[in-house]
């Protein structure tokens, strides 16, 4: 889409550069409104007749991981940290705030496009929850500081 002004110069519409994959994101609008979410695939320009804007692909925390204080067992914080429930979606890119939090997992791999239709979307949720928990319980062994305060803010609640 391209608008022309009053000097017949083209003016273009602004790009997206800030949401790129792997950016920390909160869903404003829609049932998971409130929730973190991790940017899988961005796409600028609508790609078909279903969703002519801007969208992107993105994975987040329906429900975090509960509590966890320094005197309980290490069986007890494994149980406490499996109740995460992950899901995915498409979502406006009107709809999502970009944080200034990267996170560095792997989520391309686990999130196939194709899969996101009937019975298998119950599978790719399955696979994303192994790897929140994963992530979750060894936050300390990512490879930069920086990826690191992203994740550690990925499975904080949000406080507003």
């Amino acid at each position: 889409m391209v608008v022309f002004c009053v000097e017949n110069l083209p003016i273009l519409p602004p790009k997206m550069a800030i949401i790129k994959s792997g950016k920390v994101v909160i869903i404003l609008a829609g049932r998971h409104a409130g929730k973190k979410a991790v940017v899988i695939k961005n796409i600028e320009d609508g790609n078909n007749d279903d969703k002519r804007f801007s969208h992107c692909l993105v994975a987040g925390i329906a429900r975090g991981p509960r509590k966890v204080t320094r005197g309980m067992s290490k069986k007890k914080v494994e149980k406490r940290s499996r109740t995460m429930k992950p899901f995915v979606k498409y979502i406006n890119v009107r709809h999502v705030f970009p944080t200034r939090y990267q996170v560095d997992m792997d989520l391309k791999k686990a999130v196939d496009e194709a899969d996101l239709v009937g019975d298998k979307k119950v599978e790719v949720k399955k696979t994303l929850k192994k790897i929140f928990e994963d992530r979750y319980l060894n936050q300390k062994d990512v490879t930069s500081e920086k990826k690191a305060a992203g994740s550690s803010y990925f499975f904080q609640k949000l406080r507003f």
